[in-house]
């Protein structure tokens, strides 16, 4: 009888502690607010750290109670930050369809449409955009909400163009380009440039020169080379380091070259190290660069028997 009445306090017990850890669980919210999270992750997209942004707006998702219509708007940001940022046609790809099939009564349906489709190009996959094409139907654009933070600068049809994308365009630029582009009618005419150029690639679509054979022809000759100076960057990155005491060495092997000479190149003035120190090193990172390239170069060449035939040149 003993056992049975423990047993039975037990089985209360048990169910009273299980009641109440389900009670917490329900209770415990997030400790940032969901606006705070949402300014966050925007945050980091307007100053271009897009793992990070992609990271809280994931857990944006997965911690607040988000209504649909805003899973989608954030579902769509995530694939536009793999798409147009991170160049992650894949990753991409994978959100569009989650909005495609998961949220149907979607106003970002039609875009969404056609990102995949674009997807589905940049992967070669052009019969799959083409069935794509061929179903996806076409919605109201004037019912597609901002999809990405910042203000918008600019409108083409239904795509917007905002104060981040202008700013991320520049930022791809090299750095001696970049500083022509420091005052806000530089940034105008860079931004109707870029306009022309989507313009002008909108028409060129149109007409099916996606099919021309130059197009195709320098397509692949742009690929080829892309393709050959990234695993060139990355193999002169291994072989090519520089540290304070190769600049010092270098300056002291060069101090002439860093001195303030007249006219007639009499030295007057030596620059210290701490002055020249940056360009030495820049200089002697180059040569090192300049050092390893050949060197890969002829690696490379030997290990695939290339032979040049120099006095058939003509």
């Amino acid at each position: 009888m003993k056992t049975r009445k423990h047993s039975i306090i037990l089985l209360v017990l048990s169910v009273i502690m299980a009641s109440q850890f389900f009670s917490c669980q329900k209770e415990s919210k997030p400790q940032i607010s969901e606006e705070k999270k949402v300014n966050l992750a925007n945050t980091f997209y307007n100053n271009e750290l897009f793992e990070a942004a992609i990271k809280e707006y994931e857990e944006y998702l997965h911690n607040y109670n988000v209504d649909p219509n805003k899973q989608a708007n954030t579902y769509f940001r995530i694939a536009e930050i793999y798409f147009e940022r991170l160049h992650n046609y894949e990753k991409a790809l994978e959100y569009y369809f989650r909005i495609k099939h998961l949220f149907p009564e979607s106003k970002l349906q039609s875009e969404v449409g056609k990102k995949i489709v674009n997807c589905l190009e940049r992967l070669e996959r052009s019969q799959d955009a083409q069935r794509v094409l061929e179903k996806s139907t076409a919605l109201d654009p004037e019912s597609v909400e901002e999809h990405r933070p910042g203000a918008v600068i600019a409108t083409i049809g239904d795509k917007q163009y905002t104060q981040g994308d202008l700013d991320f365009e520049i930022g791809q630029l090299p750095p001696y380009m970049q500083s022509q582009f420091n005052t806000k009618e530089n940034k105008l005419d860079f931004l109707r440039q870029k306009i022309v150029e989507e313009l002008l690639y909108d028409s060129a679509k149109r007409k099916g020169l996606e099919k021309d054979k130059e197009v195709i022809e320098g397509t692949f000759r742009a690929k080829k080379r892309l393709m050959a100076q990234k695993i060139l960057n990355e193999e002169l990155q291994k072989l090519v380091q520089v540290n304070e005491s190769d600049v010092e060495l270098y300056y002291k092997a060069n101090k002439d070259k860093y001195a303030e000479k007249d006219d007639k190149g009499k030295i007057i003035r030596q620059k210290s190290l701490q002055e020249a120190g940056q360009q030495a090193a820049q200089d002697l990172f180059q040569e090192k660069q300049q050092q390893a390239y050949h060197q890969l170069m002829e690696r490379l060449m030997k290990a695939e028997n290339v032979k040049l035939f120099e006095n058939r040149i003509k």
